[in-house]
């Protein structure tokens, strides 16, 4: 049997505390406390983030982990039209929306984004709105006014998905199956979801998208574990979530993506879990270091941004998601 000498041509050096930068795959002995160590992949992580400008919830999110975008929602300053931008490091006030709302949804990058849809209140809202990185333009609405949507896709190919809505008189309430493909200047009605869904999540491309979680059967609504796959015409079921959950996060793409935080039945306040998708089912990841419940999401399933929510009361944190994640660990060894 060949030793680690051979394999790698050096020996496991003896030291009395862990080196200070260790390299991946790098192994020693810590004499101080007799252990075996080494620096290897601990699977996804999440570390703190900058923190907003306002406590933010039901807010829209778009663009990437270093660059960017949540606006609208309930703000603990402000109309409800703040622009938040981040960089990877701080945030900063971007342009106000042209109309202040919240349970939107948002589509595109941090330079080219798109928000769309929400409630005013006091009413469903159906317009649509443009970012140039500095301002935002109102621009087509969509089809059917509705809050609590998802949506996903670019400023100029996006998808809105289900949603809420209320209707007076009476205050009449229930959810959509409805999808709206956005082309860069009007909204076109598509197919529908499988069933009706508010607060569930969106992420992908509008030819390759994903839906997942959220409520059904309304008015009072059931939290669902059910994700759905669009192909650009059609929606099939995906593999479901290890825990039914609404008003989550997410980031990635139909293939690769990290769904996190939310609410569920057995945590109505806030959950903390993660979860990762490949394209056909979920594996539970490393939990977000505060629950919280909506919460804006965005990035990759490598690379993702948790910002704002309700813990409750509302927060102007945010959370970075980084899989893998490397640290020391002690390791066993087997005879």
């Amino acid at each position: 049997m060949s030793t680690f000498k051979e394999i790698r041509g050096t020996l496991i050096k003896s030291v009395s505390s862990d080196p200070a930068n260790p390299q991946i795959g790098q192994i020693w002995y810590n004499s101080t406390i007799g252990s075996l160590k080494g620096y290897q992949s601990i699977g996804g992580a999440w570390a703190a983030g900058g923190n907003m400008s306002t406590a933010m919830l039901r807010a829209a999110a778009a663009g990437t982990q270093t660059a960017g975008l949540v606006f609208g929602g309930i703000q603990s300053t402000g109309d409800g039209s703040v622009t938040n931008e981040y960089d990877g490091t701080n945030w900063t006030v971007g342009g106000a929306l042209t109309t202040a709302r919240q349970l939107l949804a948002g589509a595109g990058s941090q330079t080219a984004g798109l928000g769309f849809g929400g409630y005013g209140p006091p009413s469903m809202n159906a317009k649509t709105e443009t970012y140039n990185g500095s301002s935002w333009t109102e621009v087509g609405d969509l089809n059917t006014a509705r809050g609590a949507l998802s949506g996903c896709g670019t400023q100029t190919a996006a998808l809105a998905a289900g949603g809420y809505y209320i209707l007076p008189p009476g205050n009449t309430s229930g959810y959509y199956a409805n999808v709206e493909e956005w082309n860069g200047s009007s909204w076109t009605e598509v197919n529908n979801l499988p069933q009706v869904v508010s607060a569930g999540v969106g992420t992908g491309t509008q030819t390759a998208a994903l839906n997942v979680g959220g409520r059904n059967n309304p008015p009072g609504g059931t939290t669902i574990a059910n994700a759905y796959e669009y192909d650009g015409t059609n929606w099939t079921t995906g593999g479901s979530l290890g825990t039914a959950t609404n008003s989550a996060g997410i980031g990635g793409s139909q293939t690769a993506a990290v769904f996190f935080g939310g609410q569920t039945p057995s945590a109505p306040s806030g959950t903390s879990t993660s979860q990762l998708y490949d394209g056909s089912s979920w594996t539970t990841t490393g939990s977000l270091a505060t629950a919280r419940r909506e919460l804006s999401g965005q990035g990759t399933q490598t690379a993702a941004l948790a910002s704002g929510g309700n813990i409750p009361p509302p927060t102007n944190t945010s959370e970075e998601f980084t899989d893998p994640s490397f640290a020391t660990q002690t390791l066993t060894t087997s005879t």
